[in-house]
């Protein structure tokens, strides 16, 4: 194999490569939760819901490309079996459970927000440490979109039980008619 020249070290380009292995297992474990739930919804936000985890789907399968991408490009390969995938993911699987509507945007919720926070601490260290400033530069990119999606979910739960003032409602607390 022809020996890659752009600047970086073997080490360098190893340890950029094993944070967006990481990032494509999370990825793609997030992409599964996604459509599982766009699949299993039900109940009167059916179709937002079901139309709004298409977009966030298809653009979460054109980022596994560009991260598994990345990898071949900086002459690593990429994780590219479940069994990769669920060993070094950060994200857990809810195997066995169909929460309520706003129990799957909860916990997409969660997701994304792990995945924001892996994405600093990766960007970080891809330029810092590994001074791979194209990979913080793509990893950027990734984050902006995650935070999006987050903010959108979250929104979508904010909004499902407000009390008076704005502030959602205690656990089990009632919402009064016509608020």
């Amino acid at each position: 194999m022809r020996a890659i020249n752009i600047g970086l070290t073997e080490e360098q380009r190893q340890g950029v490569i094993n944070l967006l292995n990481q990032d494509l297992a999370d990825a793609y474990l997030l992409l599964v939760k996604t459509k599982k739930y766009h699949w299993d919804v039900v109940g009167p936000q059916f179709r937002s819901l079901h139309q709004l985890w298409e977009e966030h789907y298809q653009k979460l399968t054109l980022n596994i490309d560009a991260l598994a991408e990345r990898v071949r490009a900086l002459g690593g390969f990429p994780v590219g079996s479940l069994e990769g995938f669920l060993k070094i993911a950060t994200l857990k699987e809810h195997a066995g459970s169909v929460p309520t509507a706003t129990g799957m945007v909860a916990n997409l919720v969660d997701d994304h927000e792990q995945v924001i926070r892996n994405l600093r601490d990766h960007l970080d260290q891809s330029g810092e440490k590994f001074h791979d400033q194209g990979t913080a530069d793509f990893l950027t990119g990734l984050l902006e979109q995650h935070e999006e999606i987050a903010w959108m979910l979250r929104s979508f739960i904010e909004g499902e039980a407000l009390d008076a003032d704005g502030r959602q409602p205690a656990a089990g607390a009632k919402t009064p008619v016509g608020v």
